[in-house]
C-alpha cells in the first residue's frame, strides 16, 4: 500500500497532457496546481488512513487473490459485511475531508467489471475475466488509483451511439489487430481522472446488436499515447488563487475535480481488453456499475452533511442564537435527514447477495432509492443551513479586505459575532457554509428581502388565525361567539 506522500510522488512521474483554462499544465506540476491541489489532498487521505490503527479495519481488506493486505478502494466485495464497510468508510472519509475524494468510481467499476466478465465467460468461453484479474491484481500491488470511465457525451439524445451524424460520441472500437484494439471518443465528468494513475472504461449504456463497436471495456493509463484531459470550471475556482478563507475548505477542496477525457485513436493491448463486442452484456455492467455506485451516497454524502450540519450549529453559536428552539428545530431536521440517507445507503448493504463470480453485489431497489433521497435531501440540509448561517454568507468581503491596512478594521468590527469568537473564524466558516451549499443566488433567495423566520413573524400576525379557527369550531358544531 502506498502513503499519502508516495501517492503524490507518484503522480508527478506521469506523462499525463491535461488542459486547464486553455493551456497545458506540465505534469510535475499538477499535484501542486491551486485548482487540483486540494482534489489531490483529499485523495491522499484515502492512503494516509490505511495506515492508522483507528481506522485500519475500515481501510484496508484482505485480497481473495493473493491473500495479502490492501487498501479497501481496490478490494472485489467479499460479503455483506464488506458492503456495510464500504459505505462506513465512505461517511468517515467524508467527515475528515468535507469532499469527495474520488476513489470511488473506480472502486464501484471494478467491482462491476468483475462480476460481468465472470458471467460473459461462462457464456462465451471467452478470457476476459482471467485477464481482468490480472489486471486488477496489478492494481493491489501497486495501489494505484483508477478513475471509473462510463458516461459519454452522448449527443443527439434521441438516438443510439450508432445512429449519430459523429460516431465519435460515444466511445467506440475503430480498430481491432492481433495486439489489441485502438478506441476514439471521450469520457465526460471523469472524476479525479487527472490525479488518477489508471482509467477503466466502459459502456454508458444498454446496446443493441448494431451498437456492437460501442460495447467496449478496458484499462489504460491516463497517460496513454492519444489521451489528453480538459479540467473542468468549479463555482467561485477563481478563489482557490486567493486567501484560504475565501475558499472555504483550502485544503481539500469542493466536489471532485472533473474533467473531459478525450481518446484520440488510442491503442489497448488485448490483456487490458474486458469487453469486445459483447452487446448483450453492457447493460449488466452498466447497471452493476450504477448500483454500487449509488450504494455510496448515503455514505460520501452523509459525511459531507455531517460537516454542513456542523457548520450552522457552529454559526449559530457564532451568531449568538444557538437556543433559539426554531434553530434547535432545523439542525434536528437535517439531523433527520442525513441519517435517513445513511440509513438507506447501509440497508442496501445489509441486503446484498453473492454473485456467480463470488463476490456480493447490494440490493438494487434500495441503491437506487438510497440516491434518489440524496437528490432531494441534499438541498433540503443545505437550504436549511444557509437559512440558519444568514444572509452574510453570501456577501462577505474578502480575506484580503480583512486583512487590509485601511479597511481591514472595518471588516474587523462589522462582521463580529458574539464576544469572544474572532471575525477571521466566524468569516471561515461562513465561508464553508457558502461554497458547500451551493453560493451566492441560493442565499439570496433564501435570505434577500429577509429571511424565512421574518416572514413567519408577519403571516402569522397577517393570517387571521383566530377567525381559522372560529370558522373550525362552528363547522365541528362547537359553540363560540361572533
Amino acid at each position: 500500500m502506498m502513503t499519502g506522500k508516495e501517492y503524490k510522488e507518484s503522480l508527478r512521474k506521469r506523462n499525463i497532457v491535461v488542459y486547464l483554462q486553455g493551456k497545458q499544465i506540465p505534469a510535475k506540476e499538477l499535484p501542486d496546481h491551486p485548482f487540483i491541489r486540494g482534489h489531490v489532498n483529499s485523495a491522499s487521505v484515502t492512503y494516509d488512513l490505511a495506515f492508522d490503527p483507528a481506522y485500519e479495519n475500515l481501510m484496508t481488506a484482505t485480497s481473495h487473490l493473493t491473500g495479502k493486505k490492501i487498501n479497501r478502494f481496490t478490494h472485489i466485495h467479499q460479503s455483506v459485511e464488506d458492503l456495510v464497510k464500504k459505505v462506513k468508510m465512505l461517511r468517515m472519509l467524508s467527515l475528515k475531508t468535507g469532499t469527495c475524494y474520488q476513489r470511488c468510481v473506480g472502486f464501484d467499476a471494478m467491482n462491476a467489471t468483475y462480476g460481468t466478465t465472470f458471467e460473459m465467460d461462462q457464456k462465451y468461453g471467452t478470457h476476459y475475466h482471467e485477464r481482468f484479474k490480472k489486471f486488477l491484481e496489478y492494481i493491489q500491488d501497486t495501489d494505484f488509483m483508477v478513475s471509473g470511465a462510463m458516461t459519454d457525451p452522448k449527443g443527439d439524445r434521441s438516438k443510439r451511439p450508432s445512429q449519430q451524424s459523429d460516431p465519435d460520441l460515444f466511445v467506440h472500437v475503430v480498430e481491432k489487430n492481433d495486439k489489441g484494439i485502438v478506441i476514439r471518443g471521450a469520457k465526460a465528468h471523469m472524476t479525479g481522472m487527472v490525479n488518477s494513475h489508471e482509467m477503466l472504461i466502459m459502456p454508458t449504456m444498454s446496446l443493441k446488436p448494431e451498437d456492437k463497436d460501442y460495447a467496449v471495456c478496458c484499462a489504460l493509463p491516463v497517460d496513454a499515447p492519444g489521451v489528453l484531459h480538459i479540467f473542468g470550471r468549479q463555482s467561485n475556482d477563481g478563489r482557490k488563487l486567493e486567501g484560504d478563507i475565501d475558499q472555504g475548505n483550502a485544503k481539500y477542496g469542493i466536489v471532485g475535480g472533473e474533467c473531459l477525457t478525450v481518446l484520440n485513436d488510442v491503442f489497448v493491448p488485448w490483456e487490458r481488453v474486458f469487453m469486445c463486442g459483447e452487446t448483450d452484456f453492457a447493460g449488466m455492467l452498466v447497471t452493476r456499475f450504477a448500483s454500487y455506485h449509488r450504494q455510496n451516497y448515503g455514505g460520501c454524502k452523509g459525511g459531507v452533511s455531517d460537516i454542513v450540519i456542523g457548520a450552522a450549529a457552529a454559526m449559530a453559536d457564532m451568531n449568538g442564537y444557538a437556543k433559539a428552539s426554531h434553530i434547535k428545530s432545523k439542525i434536528n431536521e437535517m439531523i433527520h435527514l442525513t441519517e435517513t440517507l445513511y440509513a438507506c445507503s447501509i440497508a442496501c448493504s445489509a441486503e446484498g447477495v453473492q454473485l456467480p463470480s463470488g463476490q456480493y453485489f447490494v440490493n438494487m431497489l434500495l441503491a437506487n432509492v438510497s440516491k434518489h433521497n440524496v437528490t432531494r435531501y441534499i438541498y433540503e440540509i443545505d437550504r436549511l443551513a444557509q437559512d440558519i448561517a444568514g444572509g452574510f454568507i453570501a456577501t462577505l468581503p474578502s480575506q484580503a479586505d480583512l486583512e487590509s491596512p485601511e479597511i481591514g478594521k472595518y471588516v474587523e468590527k462589522y462582521f463580529k459575532g458574539v464576544d469572544g469568537v474572532s471575525t477571521a473564524d466566524r468569516m471561515r466558516v461562513a465561508r464553508l457554509i457558502e461554497v458547500m451549499t451551493g453560493g451566492t443566488a441560493l442565499v439570496e433567495s433564501m435570505h434577500g428581502a429577509g429571511s424565512p423566520q421574518a416572514q413567519e413573524v408577519m403571516y402569522s400576525k397577517l393570517a387571521n388565525l383566530e377567525a381559522k379557527k372560529k370558522a373550525a369550531l362552528k363547522i365541528a358544531g362547537v359553540k363560540v361567539e361572533d
